[in-house]
């Protein structure tokens, strides 16, 4: 059989993780949900799982030294 040109296509499927946090910072997810559901015009804040997400993507994207890293790779 000849070599394809796709190659392995990675598993994009929600995973579902839990993780315990501080209280302290569970507070500030729920008040930065309700900051930033006011700066949207959302009519209700994002619970914090919802918010976290795109809160990580973000600090993932932006971490320089995280992006050297992986072009080394």
């Amino acid at each position: 059989m000849s070599k394809l040109r796709l190659g392995p296509i990675a598993d994009d499927k929600p995973v579902k993780l839990s993780v315990e946090l501080p209280g302290a910072l569970h507070r500030e997810l729920l008040a930065y949900a309700e900051v930033h559901a006011k700066a949207t015009g959302l009519p209700e804040p994002l619970p914090p799982e919802k918010i976290a997400v795109p809160m990580i993507e973000r600090f993932m994207a932006t971490d320089r030294a995280f992006a050297s890293e992986r072009r080394r790779r």
